[in-house]
């Protein structure tokens, strides 16, 4: 990707302009403030994350939230999505609020507020207590009513200050590599029958955000991963997988949330509980609609005319058996994670959201989009946060209503099971000491953000 040279077009007035992080992989300290284990520490634990990683370490986020809070201020970033670790406030998953834990994001917001930074928790962003994945985690429709306890705990104490909610992180991920493929925490491996991690983690949506509002929460969201699928050959075979995978992780998750329906009836046949009632929790009114894009997904049949499926894709294998075969898409460029590079992507993403909800679908804003590359001097992540932008300013030209861009992610962190391998941060975490380098696209971001600024209308 070539750096980029042309002036970045002019965003709407008011629009977010942010950075992103996640508590299990930044903020260590996990034997302080009373802190409960959650179902990653012990996927880490059991050996599964990538070269030993050190996640009850993390980047020392919570020792140092002030340090990266002034990164924040330097970048002249409006908002901070971050989020709260639900066994950091209540241990057990249910029952007493642990005061300490609570405590904590307490005065990360008053320290966001006392620079101007807009504080945007995520209430769970795949962290489970413990407890509760031992007993099934989102398999069971317990855990989503704990979720809306926990979701009313902490906004009781935080809403006077917050403005952005949002209430899950990417439930589609959680569905398919926690529980479908086990590559990711609880480490299941069930294929199909994980159907119902879905429906509850969409429940739980719902109830936590009535919980919310009840607590007084302004605006409230939820961020969800969305990649356009792309056919892989022209044979029937490669048409009905790639639509397959579309409807599994894309509208799975967006039909219930704006449309109060899924999108295939036999889909909801398999889902449990009293569906229809559910579907009217889930699909509570949002004021904003997160967006988490990195690349498009090319899909065929498992040996369709398009060659046979790959085995693994970024490090997640894929097993036997699957009606549908994931293929690299060999015309990009591709990052250190090995994730293709595909700006126009998420022009795709945001008008194919707006044709198929139109006005059920709320104003629109970019929660996650980042890259892996390594080095400090990181001209590849600038001409990919360059050119995304790009395609954002064009989705947004064509009548996407956008709000917000939030890149992932301000600093290096504990990529899941890839560990400290992936470095998707804006600033530098050397794992050792845990100094803080800002990178070249530190730089660039905070120009860019500033001439945008500058360019607003008084």
């Amino acid at each position: 990707m070539p750096t980029p040279s042309e002036p970045m077009p002019l965003f709407p007035p008011g629009f977010l302009w942010g950075a992103a992080a996640s508590a299990f992989q930044t903020e260590g300290a996990a034997a302080t403030d009373g802190k409960g284990l959650s179902g990653w520490d012990a996927f880490a634990a059991a050996g599964r994350i990538k070269g030993g990683a050190d996640a009850a370490r993390g980047t020392g986020f919570h020792d140092r939230y002030r340090e990266d809070v002034a990164l924040l201020a330097g970048l002249g970033a409006d908002v901070f999505r971050f989020s709260v670790s639900w066994p950091r406030v209540i241990p057990g998953g249910s029952g007493l609020v642990n005061a300490p834990g609570l405590d904590f994001y307490d005065r990360l917001v008053d320290e966001l507020c006392a620079r101007g930074i807009r504080p945007a928790p995520t209430l769970y962003h795949w962290d489970t207590p413990l407890p509760l994945d031992e007993a099934g985690g989102w398999l069971r429709r317990d855990t989503a009513e704990r979720f809306a306890e926990y979701a009313a705990a902490v906004a009781g104490r935080l809403a006077d200050r917050v403005p952005l909610w949002m209430t899950l992180n990417e439930p589609a991920e959680v569905t398919l590599l926690g529980y479908a493929l086990g590559e990711h925490a609880p480490g299941r491996r069930l294929l199909f029958d994980a159907l119902p991690a879905a429906h509850h983690q969409l429940l739980a949506h719902g109830l936590a955000a009535q919980a919310l509002r009840a607590a007084g929460a302004s605006r409230v969201g939820i961020a969800v991963s969305h990649s356009p699928v792309w056919t892989a050959g022209d044979g029937e075979d490669d048409r009905f997988a790639a639509g397959l995978y579309d409807t599994l992780t894309n509208h799975l998750f967006s039909d219930p949330l704006l449309t109060g329906a899924y999108p295939d009836e036999d889909i909801a046949a398999l889902m449990p509980g009293p569906v229809a009632e559910d579907l009217a929790v889930i699909a509570q009114p949002l004021d904003f609609y997160g967006v988490n894009y990195y690349h498009p997904m090319l899909v065929g049949a498992p040996a369709g005319e398009a060659g046979g499926a790959l085995d693994s894709f970024a490090g997640v294998g894929m097993p036997e058996g699957l009606p549908f075969g994931l293929r690299d898409i060999e015309t990009a460029e591709h990052t250190d994670f090995g994730w293709p590079v595909v700006p126009d992507g998420l022009r795709e993403v945001l008008t194919g959201l707006r044709d198929r909800y139109g006005k059920r679908l709320p104003p629109v804003i970019v929660t996650e989009n980042g890259c892996s590359y390594e080095g400090t001097d990181d001209q590849r992540r600038i001409a990919f946060l360059d050119s995304h932008l790009r395609a954002l300013h064009r989705a947004a030209a064509e009548g996407v209503d956008v709000r917000g861009y939030f890149t992932w992610s301000l600093t290096d962190n504990i990529e899941w099971a890839q560990g400290a391998a992936q470095r998707f941060g804006l600033v530098h975490i050397d794992y050792e000491t845990l100094a803080r380098t800002p990178k070249a696209s530190y730089a660039w971001y905070r120009d860019m953000i500033a001439a945008q600024k500058r360019r607003e209308p008084r």
